[in-house]
């Protein structure tokens, strides 16, 4: 559609223009809000445990679903369609699936809140790392052998797959697919849909899970630190800032 017949919003003033951008701005907000208490009913949702065994092969050889926890609470695992049959094989995954990968933000801010982020495909690992390094992502990428992708919901369509784990057993937590998972990508996209959330002290979780007070736990990517207290330099300028963080 050319500009000349594209049907265009009427032109206004700056107050004009302000007072529609405020209007807008009170319905993102509402929705904002909206959005947190979907986040606080999914970190009350029951836990399904998780019985079966399962086996996937793994950069480093075979892995256990435990494994692909990499030692962290908390596991998140989306399923990409890289497999013969699928459109672009074997040269690339799913158009889609590879879209979402592109959008995977570091993946040190999500360690980082004791939650692994990984992908899972049918492919082989020669043909996963021969991707990855074409496309550039970082993702740790396991390849399915068993019914992994049946017994989730991720045998005929992408998905993704949240977890937990307590000592050894392993519960399923939640799980987006479809439209949803258009938004995943970010670091926080990824921890709403978690049974921990973002752990920041703003949240509505129930007593006892791990909070700590928003922005003090952040960091540049290469200089997080496996236990390490929060730079008092940084803390001094989110307590300055307060004010304007909307807290």
């Amino acid at each position: 559609m050319s500009t000349n017949t594209m049907e265009k919003p009427k032109i206004v003033s700056k107050d004009e223009w302000l007072a529609a951008r405020e209007n807008l701005l009170a319905k993102e907000k509402q929705f904002t809000r909206e959005r947190d208490a979907l986040a606080a009913e999914r970190r009350r949702m029951p836990w399904m445990a998780v019985e079966k065994q399962y086996e996937f092969d793994g950069p480093k050889g075979k892995a256990s679903l435990l494994d692909l926890f990499e030692g962290r609470r908390q596991l998140i695992v989306y399923r990409a369609f890289f497999e013969p049959g699928v459109f672009g094989w074997p040269d690339h995954a799913c158009r889609g699936c590879s879209l979402g990968a592109d959008q995977v933000s570091n993946l040190a801010h999500l360690n980082a809140r004791d939650t692994t982020l990984a992908y899972a495909s049918r492919a082989p690992q020669p043909d996963i790392e021969r991707l990855k390094t074409r496309m550039d992502w970082k993702m740790p990428w396991y390849t399915i052998t068993d019914s992994f992708d049946i017994d989730f919901g991720v045998d005929e369509w992408h998905g993704t797959n949240a977890f937990i784990r307590e000592a050894d057993k392993v519960f399923r937590t939640y799980f987006i697919n479809n439209r949803g998972d258009e938004a995943m990508g970010s670091v926080w996209s990824y921890l709403d849909m978690t049974a921990l959330g973002r752990q920041e002290n703003w949240e509505d979780s129930p007593a006892g899970y791990p909070q700590t007070k928003p922005y003090e736990w952040w960091n540049w990517h290469d200089e997080y630190a496996s236990s390490a207290s929060p730079d008092p330099g940084w803390v001094k300028v989110v307590d300055s800032a307060k004010v304007t963080l909307n807290l």
